[in-house]
């Protein structure tokens, strides 16, 4: 059985068939258009080319967003991508298809696609987390996704920094309209703002990490500061629900460091007198969102 995935992206929106043994029959990605219409048209186009390429066709098809639907209305809302917010994304997308559509938010999908066939295979409990433009959460229990009464399980993104020090406590505005969200804090975009704030110099994340590699005191700091903050907010998430494993995503993830210096931080702040960390990089990278997409249909 071929599977369909999608992974709607702020800057590109990824299709992909999927055979029955999680081997890629077809690929195909397209830049994230601007505006709805042209948005859902572009979703459309690329499922039937992933179909033309994969050689079949109706297959399911699962959708990983920037963000979630709600019980309530049914409509999108808590997307960073906020011109989504408010549509009817689910309905619109399965008439233009003419097909039924699952639809999760894009941390379940990785965390779905880790725990299946990823870096937290076996895991009981898995916590997976994105760190990107913006930060993300997804929690596996015995290999079911964890959406929660009104689907916002695993939002940790838009918790107040954990444990803040004098200069944390108001924090930045965040998008959703709180200030302090960890997002802020944690996420690509917040080590660049935390580092502009220091220097007076903007620098892309992975710039900032190149500095720090090479010994540049501001963004050593920036860095170090960094991984204490989303040290801290793990913790919470060890201290709530008590993962296996926490698996990381997103541009963060590539950050070689964070598996070394979390560990200590984290087990600085949990409740427990023996906590053994498995905090590892995902397994399928960018492509862990495409192949959660896809799983959230079961195989027949």
């Amino acid at each position: 059985m071929i599977r369909i995935g999608v992974d709607f992206g702020g800057t590109k929106i990824e299709a992909a068939a999927i055979d029955g043994d999680g081997e890629f029959r077809a690929r195909i990605r397209s830049a994230t258009p601007a505006n709805y219409d042209a948005a859902l048209k572009m979703v459309c186009e690329l499922v039937q080319g992933a179909e033309r390429q994969a050689g079949t066709s109706n297959c399911t098809i699962g959708i990983g967003t920037p963000g979630s639907i709600s019980p309530r209305t049914g409509a999108m809302r808590n997307a960073n991508a906020v011109w989504l917010n408010g549509r009817r994304f689910h309905e619109d997308l399965s008439s233009a298809l003419g097909r039924p559509v699952r639809i999760a938010n894009d941390a379940n999908c990785l965390a779905l696609s880790e725990v299946t066939d990823g870096a937290a295979a076996g895991s009981k409990i898995a916590f997976a987390v994105i760190l990107g433009t913006g930060c993300g959460g997804g929690l596996i229990v015995n290999g079911q996704l964890v959406e929660g009464a009104h689907g916002v399980g695993g939002e940790w993104g838009h918790i107040s920094l954990p444990w803040p020090s004098h200069e944390e406590v108001e924090g930045p505005s965040c998008w959703c309209g709180q200030r302090g969200c960890l997002e802020t804090w944690v996420s690509g975009s917040g080590l660049q703002r935390d580092y502009a704030m220091q220097t007076n110099i903007q620098r892309s994340a992975e710039n900032i990490i190149e500095l720090a590699r090479s010994g540049e005191d501001a963004a050593l700091s920036a860095v170090r500061r960094y991984i204490h903050r989303l040290g801290r907010g793990i913790a919470v998430i060890c201290n709530i629900v008590d993962p296996d494993t926490i698996v990381i995503g997103g541009g963060m993830s590539n950050v070689r460091e964070l598996y070394e210096k979390l560990p200590p931080v984290v087990r600085s702040y949990v409740f427990t007198d023996a906590w053994e960390p498995r905090i590892v990089q995902a397994r399928w990278g960018d492509s862990s969102g495409v192949r959660g997409a896809a799983r959230l249909w079961p195989l027949n």
